[in-house]
C-alpha cells in the first residue's frame, strides 16, 4: 500500500509534522512519501491508495498556496483514495480545525473517503485529523505518528 503525505510548510513545522506522519505509516508496514506541493512525484500520488494533507493555518484557515492546490486536486486522479487531513497552528484558537474540514471538504467533492480514526480508536481521540499548537510542535510528533499508523491501518484494511 502506497501513502502519500503533502504538505506546505512556510517555517518547516508543518514539514516536521508531515515526516512524523510518514514515521508512522512506515511503522505500520506502509510505503509512504511527504512532499511539498511545490514539489510533488505525481505519478507516487497517482499510485498511492492513501493521501494526507497538511497546512500551515493562516488567518484561521488554510495557506493561499494550499487552497490554490486543493483546487486542482481532482487533477491527480484522487477519487476512490482514502483521505486525511491535519494542520499547524500557533494558537489554539488559530484555526486548524477549520483548516482541515477545508482539506476535507476538498477530498469529499473530489470522490475521496475520508478518515481519521476519531473515537473509535481510543486515545488520544483524533476526531477530524491531528493539530499541532504552539512553538513546541515536538511535543506533538507522538500523535501524529499515531495517526500515521491508524490512517496506514484502515488504508491497508479498505486497499488490501
Amino acid at each position: 500500500m502506497n501513502a502519500s503525505v503533502l504538505y506546505f510548510s512556510q517555517t518547516g513545522n508543518t514539514k516536521t509534522m508531515a515526516e512524523s506522519i510518514v514515521q508512522g505509516m512506515q511503522e505500520a508496514k506502509a510505503e509512504a512519501r511527504a512532499f511539498s506541493i511545490e514539489a510533488l512525484d505525481e505519478e507516487w500520488l497517482r499510485n498511492s491508495d492513501c493521501v494526507i494533507i497538511g497546512t500551515p493555518t493562516y488567518y484561521a484557515d488554510v495557506s493561499g498556496k494550499m487552497k490554490l492546490f486543493l483546487e486542482s486536486l481532482s487533477a491527480y486522479k484522487v477519487a476512490g483514495k482514502l483521505g486525511g487531513a491535519f494542520a499547524t497552528a500557533q494558537y489554539i484558537h488559530g484555526g486548524g480545525d477549520i483548516a482541515i474540514q477545508t482539506i476535507l471538504r476538498h477530498m469529499l467533492v473530489c470522490g475521496m473517503a475520508v478518515y481519521s480514526g476519531g473515537g473509535a480508536q481510543g486515545k488520544p481521540v483524533i476526531h477530524l485529523g491531528p493539530v499541532a499548537v504552539g512553538q513546541d510542535i515536538d511535543a506533538d510528533r507522538q500523535l501524529f505518528r499515531l495517526y500515521g499508523q491508524r490512517m496506514a491501518d484502515k488504508a491497508k484494511m479498505l486497499f488490501a
